[in-house]
């Protein structure tokens, strides 16, 4: 098989998906997404053929993955969600995995080549759930508004997950996102992934030359963590460590038992920053 390059952010989703497809053929997997390899299909294995380190990334992205799904399932069932609004979606199948109430209303959001893309691949295939895609630039503020405030009018609980977007968005855009969420009274969750400023360094050396040439870059790591979040509307609710929870599900990095020697030997403030490193985040409205 050639290698080929991203051409555009729609591209990570195939990479993404290819990941998801690695973890669902092991025999100890954490996750079945049967739908995953076909969704990656020939482009992504040839995208990440020709990425560097594409190994790399698994482990990660198969914790994120992981957390998504234990969060999505806890606010079903604990928290009467009736609406999750999945914004850039890319080739996320959730909606046909996931075993949720048939009544929980599910939005995917992404640009319009990559959910018709998806919706081809999954023509035979029946959701489990009460599955809608919205195709729109959720740049463009005026579409993205009025999708909000239409999914809020018709919600009692949504919960919105936003998993692989925010690094690629810079601050300014990141603010206004987060204060239009929550102009939308019934938006009581968010779920996001959130990088920090030493990692995001990590990722722009190992993976930003491919990234930058397709106008994906890689932008977004505050270095206030979550309190940046807080200006915005938005309250840090619980803190899922990478590091730490790569640990539990048994999806560590390699040689991650001497790095977790040496933190033991490490202040009490460089050991905070490795568990804050890379994380995904439950966030409440204010």
């Amino acid at each position: 098989m050639t290698e080929a390059k991203i051409e555009n952010i729609s591209d990570t989703a195939r990479w993404v998906a290819l990941y998801r497809a690695i973890e669902t053929e092991r025999p100890d997997a954490h996750f079945r997404d049967p739908f995953a390899r076909r969704l990656a299909g020939e482009r992504g294995a040839a995208i990440a053929k020709g990425m560097p380190r594409f190994r790399s990334g698994l482990w990660p992205m198969v914790v994120r993955t992981c957390l998504f799904d234990e969060l999505i399932a806890r606010a079903v069932q604990k928290e009467g969600i009736d609406t999750i609004l999945n914004l850039a979606a890319g080739l996320d199948a959730r909606p046909y995995r996931m075993p949720l109430p048939a009544a929980t209303r599910w939005i995917d959001v992404d640009l319009p080549e990559i959910l018709s893309y998806k919706q081809g691949m999954l023509a035979a295939e029946r959701s489990l759930c009460d599955y809608e895609p919205k195709a729109i630039d959720l740049r463009d503020a005026a579409a993205r508004r009025a999708l909000f405030e239409g999914v809020g009018r018709g919600s009692r609980k949504t919960l919105v997950l936003s998993e692989g977007l925010l690094v690629y968005l810079t601050h300014e855009e990141v603010a206004s996102l987060a204060e239009d969420l929550h102009a939308q009274p019934s938006f009581h969750w968010w779920v996001i992934d959130l990088a920090s400023p030493q990692l995001l360094l990590m990722l722009r050396k190992r993976w930003g030359k491919p990234l930058d040439a397709a106008g994906a870059l890689l932008q977004f790591a505050p270095a206030e963590g979550t309190e940046f979040f807080r200006r915005h509307g938005w309250k840090e609710v619980e803190f899922l460590s990478t590091w730490d929870e790569s640990k539990r599900l048994r999806r560590q990095m390699p040689m991650a038992w001497l790095w977790r020697l040496l933190a033991r030997f490490a202040p009490a403030e460089r050991r905070e920053g490795m568990r804050r490193f890379s994380g995904i985040v439950l966030l409440e409205r204010l």
